[in-house]
């Protein structure tokens, strides 16, 4: 079976949620691809509340430089770092991004974590893997296309995932959708996609100064990109979370006929 385990559903400055994070799990090998990281060290309690060990984490996806996406991964490096040094840890830990979040992550490293993990673990078990624009790898036996969201506020990157089933799984960062992009996302089965507010609270959230879309914005996307059903996250939070999902989910549903999923943190939802 293949999963999603939603750790972070918010957007930068939440507090009542976690940043924007997730994992996509493999039952049969019990291993587990992790995408971006949120904030802080909170990704170790998210980690832990889902009942996922870091000593299942072999791949990491950086989607872009923001502090709500890469601080987290500045936390696993150091928590397998030391898994390593003690003999805990099976294999390589990879991390694949663009080079210049790649070279933020290793800085940061460098800056506050003790020499000794650094220089003992980087390049030779914690692997640092650039991707661009159309590169395909396989990670978790998955085919992981790569692809330039063309943002307009900091390089960033999604990807497209054909799983097991034969799904096609796609996630578009937190960045509205660009036509750009058509050809790698049109007709997935589950389109991720970022959702700052409701459209018919723009002018009270402004997410258009922020670069990020509304509810109606990206489900009216999904429609147009023949997707089967669509995802929503990086959401803003003041929004009570008991009400989020069905106010997000019936303004959606006005311009999208599939599936509309509002995860809340913690949330799996089955492939």
């Amino acid at each position: 079976m293949e999963r999603i385990t939603m750790l972070g559903t918010g957007a930068a400055l939440v507090t009542k949620i976690y940043n924007t994070c997730f994992t996509l799990s493999d039952d049969a090998s019990g291993e587990h691809f992790l995408v971006d990281g949120g904030g802080g060290n909170g990704i170790l309690r998210q980690l832990e509340l889902a009942g996922i060990s870091e000593l299942n984490i072999h791949h990491a996806f950086i989607s872009h430089n923001h502090s709500d996406h890469i601080l987290g991964l500045v936390w696993m490096v150091r928590a397998i770092s030391q898994h390593i040094i003690k003999n805990r840890y099976a294999g390589n830990f990879v991390i694949y991004g663009h080079p210049k979040s790649l070279d933020a992550i290793q800085t940061i490293s460098r800056l506050v974590m003790k020499p000794q993990l650094t220089a003992s673990t980087f390049g030779t078990r914690i692997l640092f893997r650039p991707v661009a624009d159309g590169d395909s790898l396989d990670i978790l036996g998955r085919r992981t296309t790569f692809f330039d969201l063309h943002s307009t506020k900091e390089l960033q990157h999604g990807f497209t995932c054909s799983l097991l089933s034969g799904k096609k799984l796609s996630f578009l960062g937190d960045e509205p959708f660009n036509e750009e992009d058509r050809r790698y996302v049109e007709n997935s089965d589950l389109l991720m996609q970022e959702a700052y507010c409701l459209y018919s609270e723009r002018d009270k959230f402004h997410p258009y100064e922020k670069h990020h879309g509304t509810v109606l914005d990206s489900c009216r996307n999904a429609a147009s990109l023949n997707a089967k059903a669509t995802l929503l996250f990086h959401t803003e939070a003041r929004t009570p979370i008991e009400e989020r999902r069905d106010r997000y989910v019936a303004e959606g549903q006005t311009v999208f006929a599939g599936p509309v999923y509002v995860p809340r943190d913690l949330e799996v939802i089955t492939l």
